[in-house]
């Protein structure tokens, strides 16, 4: 019998900064969802360090205290990884380095390590390498050793060129070259989406690990990598559905989070066409987690940069099998009943009365409410395409049961 292999994880710290921008609670939450992150990447977060202060300190970010509490810290428990939950200037990344002597990561920089390792296609790849270097640039220092390099040497160097303008120069190189790789292969695509005909488009939308893929797996009985993992997939899936004899392409896109890099935002413009064209989204969201209004809010934003803020949008609150809400007893004469004391029958009258019709509760993995949810998606997709083609729409009766 085959001896089962452990994950070996490398151990990490977690870094935030409570400030007026973000409270205890919120810096909580963060840190709940770097930790994720940080799993996601292949680490293990041993412990976190929290402080107040209004103004971060302009050479270490935080306090020079607690940074010796921190270094303390990594020295006892050989510590791989420090990571921060704000984005880190290129200058306090290396002083921070210089006092811990460990690998300094911001939250930038995981999310962007995630999506390297998540990448499966040639485009993917490109896309996250492009992101890569433009966020490596302004980091590049005079030890810099580790990028493979692409051009170099003998009758390469300009006179008195230091090592650092050399390096910068190669990198500078690389990402006009991917840039013009991801410009070829956007007019690939866009050619590609062209052939696809007048068929109406539905976009997946959401959060990262909100169960997109397992969603679209149902509808459309096809197999996308779905995993509890922030960032399961980051390719954009287009499959061919029909709805009773309706036909109609579903995309599953990459999931958004909260401060998404600016530099992955630019890069994966091109994937997010997939939104920009789409005819209807589903916004699907976890309604099990305890900020899901703020997801919501994150990638409306997103959707807003990409200019597709208006586009016609059903919201799919999923994984109701899993919403727990916190339980008032009736001795309790203290606690306010805030929303995290909701019932799921006090949150779909709140979205009822929100946005009417245009709200479904599910489950994707127990398969609770898809046929309510089959039949709304069937209404506005006829609706579209007989809007399209009136000449056609008897072919598509106005309820789904007929079928």
């Amino acid at each position: 019998m085959l001896e089962k292999k452990s994950i070996d994880y490398e151990k990490a710290v977690l870094i935030g900064i409570i400030n007026k921008s973000q409270n205890e609670e919120k810096v909580t939450e963060y840190l709940d969802e770097l930790e994720f992150l940080t799993y996601t990447a292949g680490g293990e977060v041993t412990k976190r360090f929290v402080q107040r202060m209004e103004i971060p300190n302009p050479k270490t970010l935080i306090g020079s205290g607690k940074m010796e509490e921190v270094e303390s810290y990594v020295k006892k428990n050989d510590i791989g990884s420090v990571i921060f939950d704000d984005e880190l200037s290129p200058a306090q990344q290396r002083n921070i380095e210089k006092l811990l002597r460990c690998k300094i990561i911001d939250r930038t920089s995981l999310i962007l390590d995630i999506f390297a390792q998540r990448a499966q296609t040639s485009y993917a790849r490109t896309q996250v390498e492009l992101a890569q270097y433009q966020y490596l640039l302004p980091r590049l220092t005079g030890l810099w050793t580790h990028l493979e390099r692409q051009k170099g040497g003998i009758g390469m160097r300009g006179p008195g060129e230091t090592e650092i303008e050399t390096d910068r120069r190669i990198v500078r190189d690389r990402i006009s070259l991917l840039k013009k790789k991801l410009l070829k292969i956007d007019r690939q695509m866009e050619t590609q989406r062209g052939n696809r005909g007048s068929l109406v488009r539905v976009a997946l939308i959401g959060y990262t690990n909100v169960g997109k893929s397992t969603l679209m797996n149902v509808i459309s009985k096809s197999d996308v990598f779905a995993e509890n993992k922030l960032f399961a997939t980051l390719d954009t899936t287009v499959r061919k559905v029909v709805l009773g004899n309706l036909p109609f392409l579903l995309s599953d896109t990459v999931g958004f989070i909260r401060k998404l890099p600016t530099q992955l935002v630019e890069s994966f413009k091109s994937t997010l066409d997939e939104v920009r064209e789409a005819d209807l989204l589903l916004h699907v969201v976890d309604i099990s987690h305890p900020n899901f209004e703020e997801h919501i809010a994150s990638v409306n934003q997103i959707l807003d940069e990409i200019k597709s803020a208006d586009k016609k949008t059903i919201m799919v609150f999923n994984k109701i099998d899993q919403y727990s809400p916190d339980v008032i007893d009736d001795d309790d004469l203290v606690t306010e009943k805030t929303s995290v004391h909701f019932t799921l029958e006090e949150w779909k009258k709140t979205w009822y009365n929100k946005i009417g019709n245009r709200a479904l509760f599910i489950s994707a993995l127990n398969k609770e409410n898809l046929d309510e949810f089959r039949k709304r998606v069937y209404n506005e997709v006829r609706d579209i395409h007989v809007t399209r083609f009136p000449y056609n729409n008897f072919l598509y009766p106005e309820n789904l049961d007929e079928y």
